[in-house]
């Protein structure tokens, strides 16, 4: 009976001593991947070309939002923005048009992630933009996996809309919207 548990127990030390063989190798892997994420940067500065695909979300519709963002100085891009709304609820049984789904805008950013003294593979970059409904503001961050990709979350909010007086479809990409999805250097 003793030779049995013995025998149990080197069998027991010889499988825990595999498990932590593989858990090196599974270390050091994990370790040469945040090494190479560290070089990944958000925001290069001047000539820098970021574009991004993501949902976008407000009340009463989600869809798809695109943008991309050109450098033009060490924290300061412009950018054009599309958003298309693809699944919305009816107003009165009526379907929104194609206008009343599509959003345009030129934006004009400015990345601070190296002024907040964040990672390189970081960025925030509050902004202004102007689009087909109103004049507004938005705030987003940008993290980088690897050179080429990234995410990024982002929030915007109208500051002044063109309609003071919006109703039933008019309140689309005219409200306080977020986005977030996937950022490409370009």
């Amino acid at each position: 009976m003793k030779k049995e548990g013995i025998e149990f127990r080197i069998l027991e030390f010889l499988y825990l001593q595999q498990i932590f063989k593989h858990m090196k190798k599974i270390v050091v892997i994990v370790a040469i991947a945040i090494v190479s994420l560290a070089n990944a940067q958000a925001y290069k500065g001047k000539g820098d070309i970021k574009g991004q695909v993501g949902l976008n979300s407000q009340d009463h519709g989600t869809g798809i939002n695109t943008s991309v963002d050109f450098g033009i100085g060490e924290n300061m891009s412009y950018g054009f923005v599309a958003s298309y709304l693809l699944s919305v609820d009816k107003a009165d049984g009526v379907k929104p048009k194609f206008e009343d789904r599509a959003d345009f805008k030129v934006r004009f950013n400015a990345n601070l992630g190296n002024v907040f003294g964040l990672d390189k593979s970081m960025d925030i970059y509050p902004g202004l933009s102007l689009g087909t409904r109103n004049f507004g503001g938005h705030l987003g961050f940008r993290y980088f996996f690897t050179n080429g990709f990234g995410l990024y979350a982002e929030g915007g909010a109208p500051i002044a809309k063109y309609d003071t007086n919006t109703e039933g479809f008019e309140h689309f990409n005219n409200q306080f919207v977020f986005n977030i999805g996937a950022s490409f250097n370009l």
